[in-house]
């Protein structure tokens, strides 16, 4: 008995497991961090930590983080995650000015590119959405609960975005799909047009990004996924345009077994912007791979590996800003399984100025050098045993978190007899 209590605690750290988050301000005025609950925002043009100021009713997170966003503008910042809470900061004064409670625990969140609108999805497939009244002006302004926007029907949704032009909002989900939804103009009124379904992948989709440029009219999205593919998509018709897969490439670089190569998940994708490519993460893999797109002709090929030298360096999330080319990871993870250390989170930064010399930088070339490591890692060295430890805890708890689960047909009825999350009139 002793030892299945002992088996269930060790299941419940590893679902609880969070990978360290990055984001960065789109003009490069400060970058995010989070690792756990704990939020680390540093101001690049200061050069120095932020305090983040929180006098709202429900005061800082108390769960861990799962995602983080800064809108298009650069004004506002959205976190929200396991604790159910959804919080909008000013990306200016780092004071939070609302938060959202939600029914369930949140797994994405996004922001309309006219900073009117908050969007987040729940763990059981619903996207809400909030209305940002006066909020623009750094206005603290009531909480508001969150009005049902679409669903996904108890699907854990993955990614969510607007599109650049803030005709759709696109959500990504664990079973395999994704929905191009219009964006109503009544958006408290529910979203009941439906542009269109891109399908193809055959996993879970962990990743979305907009191919955006100042001349592109239409609407083409890049994917990835569990089944060690990034594709690439036209959303206005749901069409798949091209597919590449990185399990060979992945598989190659991380071993030199010659058994046939288990699928990798992609775990973050960024467009680079003005340019033709895109940085990928993949499980396991330290580094970044380079991809390049050609929209005339519709394809989408690697183009270049980019090894992280030293430590087991192995990207949990990427970000870039839309006026520099420096491509900025994190590695790390919380409540790591049968470790002294509840979280870690370590920094590096790429140039990709031109794909040809891309390089990493070292530590003392990163914009804010060793204050931004000591604010956004907690100390500038990190032990790699660690970092190890870390990525096995991610790609453990990946799995046991989208990959779905098949149960017997008695295992689903009782499932659907012990529910506890359904609603009471």
């Amino acid at each position: 008995m002793e030892e299945s209590h002992i088996e269930e605690d060790n299941q419940t750290n590893k679902l609880e497991v969070a990978p360290a988050l990055i984001s960065l301000h789109p003009s490069q005025k400060s970058v995010s961090v989070t690792v756990g609950l704990d939020l680390r925002v540093f101001n690049l043009i200061e050069n120095c930590p932020v305090t983040l100021v929180d006098e709202t009713d429900v005061s800082f997170h108390k769960d861990s983080i799962r995602a983080i966003r800064y809108s298009s503008s650069g004004k506002l910042f959205v976190s929200a995650g396991d604790d159910k809470l959804v919080k909008i900061w000013s990306a200016e004064s780092w004071h939070c000015l609302n938060t959202i409670c939600s029914e369930k625990r949140v797994s994405a969140v996004a922001i309309s590119s006219d900073d009117l609108h908050v969007c987040y999805a729940d763990k059981f497939g619903v996207v809400w959405v909030v209305e940002l009244d006066g909020i623009n002006e750094g206005k603290v302004v009531a909480s508001k609960k969150g009005a049902s926007l679409l669903s996904h029907y108890c699907s854990i949704i993955t990614g969510l975005e607007f599109s650049p032009d803030g005709r759709y909002i696109l959500s990504a989900d664990r079973d395999f799909k994704i929905r191009v939804t219009v964006f109503p103009k009544k958006p408290l009124e529910g979203a009941h047009e439906i542009q269109s379904f891109c399908l193809g992948h055959t996993e879970f989709i962990t990743c979305i990004a907009f191919i955006s440029t100042p001349e592109l009219t239409q609407g083409y999205l890049m994917s990835g996924s569990g089944d060690s593919t990034v594709r690439l998509w036209d959303i206005t018709s749901g069409s798949l345009l091209d597919t590449c897969e990185v399990s060979t490439m992945a598989g190659h670089l991380v071993s030199n077994e010659t058994e046939p190569l288990a699928q990798v998940t992609v775990t973050d994708i960024c467009t680079i912007p003005n340019s033709s490519f895109a940085a990928v993460a993949i499980q396991s893999f330290q580094g970044v791979l380079l991809l390049s797109y050609d929209l005339s002709a519709h394809t989408l090929s690697l183009t270049k590996v980019i090894k992280i030298p030293g430590e087991s360096f192995i990207p949990t999330s990427i970000s870039i800003s839309t006026s520099t080319k420096l491509l900025w990871m994190v590695s790390g993870a919380s409540n790591l399984p049968g470790s002294n250390h509840p979280g870690f989170s370590r920094v590096r930064v790429m140039s990709c100025t031109d794909t040809e010399s891309s390089s990493i930088l070292e530590d003392e070339q990163i914009p804010g050098g060793t204050k931004l490591l000591e604010q956004l890692q907690g100390k500038v060295a990190i032990e790699e045993s660690v970092m190890s430890a870390a990525a096995e805890a991610v790609r453990a708890a990946m799995s046991s978190l989208l990959m779905k689960k098949q149960y017997s047909e008695e295992k689903r009825e009782f499932r659907k007899r012990t529910r506890n999350d359904k609603k009471t009139t």
